[in-house]
């Protein structure tokens, strides 16, 4: 091939990466608003069942915990009757949100990859439920039990209800996020960032900051509690080394 070939071809690959990236953006932008729609379509379920929502659900753990809510601003529950909408919306419309990033990466992806669509959506969707629920069943009455029980016997702790679902929807969510770890380690060891035997090396580290977030989410609570909290975050994180292993790009070894 002759170079002025060789400069046409190169200046044909350039034009083909502008135009693909270009795409790129055009691509962005309609998964963006393809989000949207879906957190919308999700906000509006949400309000269609918002007072078995709060009532049923989210009233339940202070229930549990014996603990007295009061709204303390004028049209203070009409406020928060819409956020809670909002946040159920995008834990509803958490399916379309994943296969919507799904769709975004796929032109990145070989072939063979681009079949594990499904998979993907799945797995993601319910690493990030399993958060949820285990956030409300066991973090969440340890939190507010410890909340509720500490201080002074004369003094009655009575909880504004805007902090109230502050914690428990930030506790839920951020147990959600904790729960994607797998689903991290796959994007990661495919974009090449990080390996098996690099997440081996730092296991011991891992524990530590895994023991510390326990303590931190448990305060004051028994070292039972802690151990409770501890033992599923090191369990995805074994998860997330063999998640590494399996969907490594190839030539990196470990």
């Amino acid at each position: 091939m002759s170079s002025e070939e060789t400069n046409n071809t190169e200046n044909d690959s350039s034009k083909e990466v502008e135009m693909s990236f270009l795409e790129h953006l055009e691509e962005l932008r309609w998964r963006i608003l393809y989000s949207l729609i879906g957190i919308v379509i999700g906000t509006i379920i949400a309000w269609i069942f918002i007072d078995f929502l709060i009532d049923h659900i989210l009233l339940l753990p202070a229930q549990s915990a014996r603990i007295k809510l009061q709204n303390l601003r004028p049209f203070g529950q009409l406020f928060l009757y819409f956020q809670v909408a909002l946040i159920a919306g995008v834990v509803l419309s958490i399916p379309n949100l994943f296969y919507q990033l799904w769709k975004f990466i796929a032109p990145a992806l070989k072939e063979n990859e681009k079949k594990y669509v499904t998979a993907v959506v799945s797995f993601s969707t319910l690493c990030f439920l399993s958060g949820i629920v285990f956030a409300y069943y066991v973090m969440l009455p340890l939190t507010l039990t410890f909340a509720g029980q500490f201080g002074s016997e004369q003094i009655e702790n009575n909880f504004a209800i805007d902090e109230y679902f502050s914690i428990i929807i930030s506790v839920m969510l951020a147990a959600g996020l904790v729960f994607e770890l797998p689903m991290m380690s796959f994007f990661l060891s495919r974009l090449g960032l990080i390996t098996p035997a690099f997440m081996r090396k730092y296991r011991r580290h891992s524990i530590v900051l895994i023991l510390v977030a326990a303590a931190i989410l448990t305060p004051g609570t028994d070292p039972v509690a802690q151990v409770l909290l501890a033992v599923p975050l090191a369990l995805l994180y074994e998860i997330s080394i063999f998640v590494a292993k399996v969907f490594q790009r190839k030539g990196i070894a470990d």
